[in-house]
């Protein structure tokens, strides 16, 4: 009985705080807490992802990784006075440019208040810094940049060797979109990436869809929606000019249909939308597997169209309940009373973030403080105690592996282009199968990790299958492509495909995450342990003063028996 009620309280613990939030921001930043979040990355390559902020349009601070609170500190700047006088710093994308396996730095920046977008890139030299969407584009494993010089003519340009070489990129002519939202992705499961440009076919009527094109700016995104393992298409858009109506479609891979899985707004009376997108902030969705079902939700900030101010909502994947979305079986629900998140008043944006580096995705929000310049951080530690599993997968560039340049880590890198797949069974015995790739996008604040973070639910096996594949060069057929097998849920494992033509010597260093349920087992099974111990603790002290009770009397008995006459030998 005993046992049933310590572990009946550890499940209701566990339930209780499910979906719980923590602001932890002072733990994290102390007071410096101000400024855009522009993207991740491990700059100091010690496996620990730091954090890119702009600070006044014009100054990028990086926040390292540390063990000791506030966990991540402004330690590596590029100053104002280093770039060109009036310059705006419009996003940051890091990576490995000219192949020494050091993380180097591109901003793209606006001078002097020109239309056009100039790049900078600012080389990485041992975890210092000397002095568009990226992608691999030959299949080197070296981010390319790709984008328009020339309208309507695409071209990339390569940076090995830190030498600027640019060749045309597409075959054909395309008008980019501006803000655009372009993807390097595997869509049809050959683990090769791709470009997925999107073309900019002139407006269409209000609330239709044709030629992936609504009435309104909109974001382009690339997802797992309803696990089978392919990339479906998501688009998130406003249904009239004045963004008071807003609806998220979905079309799978493959399909021409746009399905809706999103359209009601409404909550206690009060209709909510999409915050119209602009070319600074375009209308984005981040997203992550906030409860690790296998399912990808999404964080998203909505404004109240009555006029009462703009909050971030999580959008969480569930099975449809609908008509609307019978054929793909899945719909987003807003947490409309997500207390923790509805405390942030004027939000301007949020994503995952997975702060403890413990495979559980956390939050960040920036919201608009009156008369400050610069947007507030807010960080939301996740508390999700339920009994569901993870993997997380992070992919090096494999240009190096034990013999670097200058002895550097090869783990500070952010390459684009890989695609992870897993395939297991679930719990039923029914088969299970997600995929995702890494840095897709680079562009517009997308603010994606440097890693895959895919959730396996509440089943505990061990992955039946992981496959991780890379991109491949120009004219080569053979897939580049390594399958691991009985991989151990809750672990993270790092993927060096090194030499990349030989994806049999590929290798992977794995690290085990312990989950909470892990933690309540071993609590529950060291209280039974005490609980036994007690019962036989008292059975023996029982024992032990029975014994002595017993030899006691006997003693007594025996001491009688030799002290005092019998009564015949009075009479004698």
């Amino acid at each position: 009985m005993a046992l049933f009620s310590l572990i009946s309280v550890l499940f209701f613990v566990g339930k209780h705080n499910a979906f719980a939030l923590q602001d932890v921001t002072a733990d994290l930043f102390g007071a410096e807490n101000h400024g855009t979040v522009a993207a991740f990355g491990d700059f100091f390559a010690d496996k620990q992802t730091d954090i890119f902020i702009i600070r006044e349009q014009s100054e990028l601070v990086i926040f390292l990784a540390d063990s000791k609170t506030p966990y991540f500190k402004p330690k590596v700047n590029i100053t104002k006075d280093i770039l060109p006088r009036d310059t705006v710093i419009t996003s940051v994308v890091p990576g490995d440019y000219d192949g020494d396996s050091q993380m180097d730095v591109l901003l793209t920046v606006q001078i002097q208040k020109s239309k056009n977008t100039t790049v900078l890139i600012f080389w990485g030299n041992n975890q210092t810094l000397g002095t568009i969407t990226v992608n691999s584009f030959n299949g080197d494993m070296i981010p390319d940049i790709f984008g328009v010089v020339n309208p309507p003519l695409t071209e990339v340009c390569y940076l090995t060797n830190r030498i600027p070489v640019w060749r045309n990129a597409l075959s054909s002519s395309v008008k980019m979109r501006v803000p655009h939202s372009n993807a390097f992705i595997d869509l049809n499961k050959d683990f090769t990436a791709g470009d997925t440009v999107l073309e900019n076919k002139g407006p269409t009527s209000t609330g239709t869809i044709q030629h992936c094109c609504f009435s309104m700016s909109f974001s382009h995104c690339l997802f797992l929606a309803d696990g089978d393992g392919d990339q479906d298409h998501l688009l998130p858009v406003c249904l009239d000019a004045a963004c008071q109506h807003s609806a998220i479609y979905l079309a799978k891979s493959g399909s021409k249909e746009w399905v809706t899985v999103l359209s009601d707004f409404q909550w206690k009376g009060t209709v909510w939308s999409f915050v119209p997108g602009k070319p600074s902030q375009p209308l984005a969705l981040h997203f992550g597997d906030y409860n690790l079902d296998g399912f990808p939700d999404a964080l998203v900030v909505l404004r109240n169209t009555s006029g009462g101010g703009q909050q971030a909502f999580l959008l969480e994947n569930v099975p449809c309940s609908n008509t609307s979305c019978q054929s793909v079986g899945r719909m987003f629900h807003i947490h409309w009373d997500q207390s923790d998140l509805g405390a942030i008043q004027n939000a301007i944006m949020a994503t995952f973030f997975d702060i403890y580096e413990d495979g559980i995705l956390d939050m960040l929000v920036l919201s608009q403080a009156e008369g400050k310049n610069d947007l507030i951080i807010h960080a939301l530690k996740n508390n999700f105690e339920a009994d569901a599993y993870f993997v997380k997968v992070m992919v090096l560039s494999g240009l190096c592996f034990n013999d670097c340049p200058e002895d550097v880590k090869p783990f500070g890198v952010n390459q684009p282009g890989p695609y992870v797949m897993y395939t297991t069974t679930d719990s039923n015995g029914y088969l299970k199968n997600a995929s995702a790739g890494q840095l897709s996008q680079s562009a517009h604040f997308s603010l994606q990790l440097p890693y895959t973070v895919l959730g396996l639910g509440r089943s505990a096996n061990f992955l039946d299958h992981l496959f991780v594949g890379i991109p491949r060069q120009p004219g080569e057929t053979e897939i580049r492509m390594k399958e691991w097998t009985a991989i151990i849920p809750n672990s993270q494992l790092i993927v060096i495909p090194f030499p990349h033509n030989k994806p049999r010597s590929w290798s992977a260093k794995l690290y085990l995450t312990p989950s909470n349920s892990v933690l309540l087992t071993a609590i529950a099974l060291i209280g039974v342990c005490v609980f036994i111990l007690v019962i036989i603790g008292i059975l023996h002290w029982q024992e032990k003063v029975r014994t002595h009770t017993h030899t006691h009397a006997h003693t007594q008995i025996q001491w009688c028996s030799k002290c005092w006459p019998l009564p015949g030998d009075l009479l004698l």
